[in-house]
């Protein structure tokens, strides 16, 4: 591998001022500067990167917090494509990323703070993990810049998909469809959930439409399972739903392949929705009706609003950003 010694001896410079020209300090010539870099281009250089970190007191390492319950792991849509928008942004600005684990490799565990101290991350994003673990309080409460996904904490920068207004737009076209029975299968307790069931019930409200208590049900997020048993408990009402929204488009299928176990058509005697808008979802017959949140922005924005809290920490506000969805028709959703 090329050093900073093989560039200053090709281009007749002491090592210090190929640092200089490297490093693009002022205090070197112009022409001196190009000729180097392209040397340095030819001889395939790249700076150690130990030396850049003593240098630059970074590591251009940032680490990922992603604890998925359901241990779907990256093969969970959302927050897949979510990361890979994160990853592109981050690698774009010469960042590395590390998932952050608690094993040591050695059979030691450690806490989540000691391991990003450990790995000495320039800062972390934190996704899909349970926001009331200790151990993640403990590293929010740190001083490691930082960025969470979908929860906001008290002086913590957020990147928030707008589930309130998701919601009252995928209800309002539900709605506007001529559907007045609308069920809403919601997920386990979170932030998220909070705030999608608050504005479906207030959505509803302002528009008109009751809801019997009979008609909300919990099944887990990405549980095709519970969705499933929920949605037979639905259509087994004296008086079924004609409609039933569901808490991702994973569940949905879940609750779909019922319907049709039951003899039931899709949208003909009964009609649903999912919520994410992932891909899949528009190359089924029929196509789903869903609220698609913009995955990629989401990611793009976690990352830029993280590299700009290490790179810039005294300008950088501490703010939560929220990213709207849209909704995807489909035709999964009869209108009546």
């Amino acid at each position: 591998m090329a050093s900073m010694k093989d560039i200053s001896e090709l281009c007749g410079v002491s090592i210090a001022t190929v640092s200089k020209a490297l490093n693009d300090q002022s205090d070197i010539g112009e022409e001196t500067r190009v000729r180097i870099k392209q040397v340095a281009t030819e001889l395939g250089y790249f700076p150690n990167s130990s030396a850049r970190a003593l240098k630059t007191k970074r590591t251009y390492n940032l680490g990922v917090l992603f604890v998925d319950e359901a241990q779907s792991g990256l093969t969970h849509d959302y927050f897949a494509n979510v990361l890979n928008s994160f990853k592109k942004v981050a690698e774009e600005k010469g960042y590395d990323i590390t998932f952050i684990s608690a094993g040591n490799g050695d059979g030691k565990r450690m806490s989540y703070l000691e391991r990003c101290r450990y790995r000495g991350f320039d800062g972390v994003v934190i996704a899909c993990v349970d926001f009331e673990n200790p151990e993640v309080e403990e590293l929010v409460k740190s001083d490691i810049p930082l960025v969470t996904i979908d929860h906001s904490f008290y002086g913590r920068a957020a990147v928030i998909s707008d589930n309130v207004t998701g919601m009252k737009e995928l209800l309002t076209y539900v709605i506007g469809q001529g559907h007045k029975k609308i069920a809403y299968i919601h997920g386990a307790d979170s932030a998220v959930t909070k705030n999608r069931l608050s504005s479906f019930f207030k959505t509803a409200e302002e528009l008109g439409i009751a809801v019997p208590d009979e008609y909300i049900k919990e099944a887990a997020y990405r549980s095709t399972k519970e969705a499933g048993t929920v949605t037979k408990e639905l259509l087994e009402l004296k008086n079924p739903p004609t409609c039933i929204l569901y808490p991702d488009d994973f569940s949905c299928f879940g609750g779909m392949n019922v319907i049709r176990e039951k003899g039931l058509r899709i949208p003909e005697d009964v009609s649903v929705a999912g919520y994410d808008g992932l891909r899949i979802g528009r190359h089924i017959e029929p196509k789903l009706t869903t609220l698609r949140q913009d995955t990629d922005a989401i990611g793009e924005e976690a990352a830029k609003k993280l590299i700009d809290l290490i790179e810039r920490p005294k300008t950088t506000i501490i703010e939560q950003i929220v990213i709207g969805g849209e909704v995807y028709e489909g035709k999964t959703v009869r209108k009546l």
